[in-house]
């Protein structure tokens, strides 16, 4: 691009980019009011024509001092994007680049060779993440109280740790327990220290699935405005979760290729278990799907079926997907009380009324995709119809059972 462009040059060539790349109209007039109530107003004032990254600085620090606040943040997103356009004629994505977790020093380094055990091994991404982040709290604590040797950790350091920690206990103990033992097996450690945390128990305690009723499923899908493109989208994934049970995940991966329309069809790789499953597509999902397809969806080559609602278009990720559904049940009115409201809780639903219709659980078992028959029977605790079967009448008991033996016992 030309550094010697007028501000007015440079904020068409910008609005031109904005439409080849479908930004929506209101974040194109939003960009426009910031342009001409902030930059161009300064430049106007200043007696200055032509645009160049050091007066965009100056700008900035003539306005913004001290704590920044949303508006202002935007402010300064209004002239990085003259800058970029005018640099090389395109603007980046605002992306939020992941915290990386460095292991350092011989500690770092045996948990570094841990972590390359479990990937040998063939161990969940997820799983591994989860045992870096805990075992990197770990060697910054260690650090910070100048322990640098494997051999100089103690018992004492292990509880003392342990003590710090609020949340996720059970997960930070159970990282530590493989570590050590690694560590002991690999001859890194002369002590296996994971008998310090031998004596450490956790108990689950049993939680009911949170799930809604017929009549309450139903008044939250009727809550869905489909007047505007979000809402068409959003209603899609709704039916998603409560007519199909998909998880959030498998929900935001569905792209073109899932899709059998002639069969009417789907067929998918669940996300968490890897396992194939094929679900039927039924006429209102089916429905609500090509209606955001035709009417709500935005112009783009990703093979993903739903997109975020603003440009620069991607695939929804599981979060948004997670926060769509939950925006839709606390805008039904329905009472959620303690149950969770998301697209799980929906998913359980769908398992509690087909309980309710005597669906035996291998059939429930194969249309949520579980591996295990036995992961379905957890259901069962919800299914208050069938538990009312198994309750036994109390008989009734003879009145000389109190007064036996005078009936002293008794008082």
């Amino acid at each position: 691009m030309k550094q010697n462009q007028t501000i007015t040059e440079l904020i068409e060539v910008c609005t031109g980019y904005f439409e080849q790349n479908c930004y929506t109209k209101h974040r194109i007039e939003r960009y426009k009011s910031m342009w001409r109530n902030g930059i161009c107003h300064y430049m106007k004032k200043s007696g200055i024509t032509n645009y160049n990254s050091s007066i965009g600085e100056e700008f900035i620090h003539a306005n913004i001092s001290g704590m920044v606040s949303p508006g202002e943040r935007d402010l300064i997103r209004s002239v990085t994007v003259l800058n970029e356009m005018q640099a090389s004629g395109k603007v980046s994505k605002k992306t939020v680049h992941p915290k990386t977790r460095k292991l350092t020093g011989e500690i770092g380094e045996a948990a570094e060779r841990f972590l390359n055990r479990l990937k040998e091994l063939r161990r969940n991404a997820t799983t591994i993440n989860g045992h870096l982040l805990y075992l990197h709290r770990f060697n910054q604590y260690l650090n910070n109280n100048d322990i640098k040797l494997l051999g100089d950790i103690g018992g004492q350091h292990v509880l003392s740790f342990l003590s710090t920690r609020t949340n996720n206990k059970i997960n930070v103990v159970s990282s530590l327990r493989m570590f050590f033992r690694y560590a002991y097996e690999e001859r890194l450690l002369k002590t296996d220290l994971s008998y310090v945390l031998a004596n450490y128990k956790w108990v689950k305690r049993e939680k009911l699935p949170s799930f809604y009723t017929a009549k309450e499923v139903i008044k939250i899908e009727s809550t869905v405005s489909l007047s505007s493109e979000v809402g068409k989208r959003n209603y899609a994934v709704l039916l998603l979760a409560t007519r199909l049970g998909l998880r959030a995940s498998d929900i935001a991966n569905l792209s073109f290729a899932n899709f059998d329309w002639g069969k009417s069809r789907i067929t998918l790789q669940q996300y968490k278990t890897g396992k194939e499953i094929e679900l039927p597509l039924l006429t209102e999902v089916g429905g609500a799907i090509i209606n955001y397809l035709k009417f709500g969806r935005p112009r783009s080559s990703s093979p993903n079926v739903f997109l975020s609602a603003r440009a620069p278009y991607r695939p929804m990720t599981r979060s948004a997907v997670s926060s769509a559904v939950r925006q839709i049940i606390d805008a039904s009115g329905v009472f959620t009380g303690q149950r969770r409201h998301g697209p799980h809780s929906m998913r359980h639903s769908l398992a509690s009324r087909l309980l309710e219709h005597e669906v035996s659980l291998p059939v429930i078992s194969e249309s949520l995709g579980h591996e295990k028959t036995e992961t379905t029977m957890t259901y069962l605790r919800i299914d208050i119809k069938a538990l009312h079967k198994c309750a036994l009448d109390v008989p009734a008991v003879d009145q000389l059972f109190y007064s036996q033996k005078g009936g002293v016992f008794y008082e």
